[in-house]
């Protein structure tokens, strides 16, 4: 039990990591529509989550009442992901970083709500204590004059949290991760294709390759996240999603030369010590307290 939240956190923070280049890789592509980047991000990932089905094709049974809770995933995941892109053509980045970051609040109501998981005040405030770390960083202006960016943007982070809360559904199921993976990569791939057809902005050698850059953080960050929800609750692991924070600030300042202030190193501060926190309560008080579990 306790080797499945090491790993899960393992995870988690491997998907921050991944998922900061990815957002990296997006804004260093340039001026392309939201659609197009977003095509471009799950293609890739399709094409590494078919390989690993693949090669994990004898372990691919999909429970009857699986299928409802994967298109949930890939429905929900894709409505987050175009709402956040359109949220940071339109906003000022913090101020979209801000409405995405709801989402582990979101995993964590919705996994309470389809799974029953109880949530204690001391993780409950963990997460709400790395949420405010993460505003000293991100600095959101909270001048949402674009309304309906702002509510896009939001939008996604909720439809971000359900989809989380459904892949930790399917894990329990016994899913193939992989197959959850290149479910929802194929199926944002279809949503999105004729938009692209539509509206597609040709691209340059570089913004190609750029792209498909983005495309392997994504898919990274995909099947981290995926076996991260797979291993254990929403509650003993979304504090550590913050991190993505962190990791988006030193590749700023290793790609676009952006320096930290000292509001942004109290963040720092902030964040690791909810993470530290969380972790000696999940894995030395809870323990202590209810031995059976």
């Amino acid at each position: 039990m306790i080797k499945a939240k090491y790993k899960g956190i393992l995870f988690i923070i491997c998907s921050a990591f991944c998922f900061a280049f990815m957002n990296a890789f997006v804004r260093l592509s340039g001026d392309l529509p939201s659609v197009q980047k977003s095509f471009f991000r799950n293609f890739v990932a399709l094409l590494i989550a078919a390989i690993a089905c693949w090669k994990d094709r004898q372990n691919m049974q999909i429970p009857k009442d699986g299928w409802g809770w994967l298109v949930m995933r890939a429905g929900f995941g894709t409505i987050g992901i175009l709402c956040n892109f359109y949220a940071i053509d339109h906003l000022v980045l913090s101020d979209a970083s801000m409405l995405n970051k709801m989402s582990p609040f979101f995993t964590i109501l919705f996994s309470w709500l389809l799974l029953k998981e109880k949530l204690s005040p001391a993780q409950g405030g963990a997460v709400l204590t790395a949420f405010l770390g993460s505003l000293l960083i991100i600095k959101p202006t909270l001048d949402f004059s674009d309304v309906k960016a702002s509510a896009l943007g939001l939008t996604g982070g909720i439809c971000a949290g359900l989809a989380y809360a459904c892949v930790r559904i399917l894990g329990q199921k016994g899913v193939n991760k992989n197959f959850i993976v290149l479910f929802f990569s194929g199926f944002s791939c279809l949503v999105t294709l004729p938009f692209l057809i539509l509206n597609f902005h040709p691209m340059t050698f570089r913004q190609i390759l750029i792209l498909i850059g983005a495309g392997t953080a994504a898919a990274g960050g995909q099947f981290s996240i995926t076996a991260a929800y797979c291993h254990a609750p929403a509650k003993e692991i979304s504090v550590y999603d913050y991190s993505q924070i962190i990791f988006a600030t030193s590749l700023g300042f290793l790609f676009f030369r952006e320096i930290p202030d000292i509001y942004s190193f109290i963040g720092y501060g902030i964040i690791i010590s909810a993470a530290v926190a969380m972790f000696w309560y999940n894995n030395y008080y809870l323990p202590k307290q209810h031995p059976e579990t």
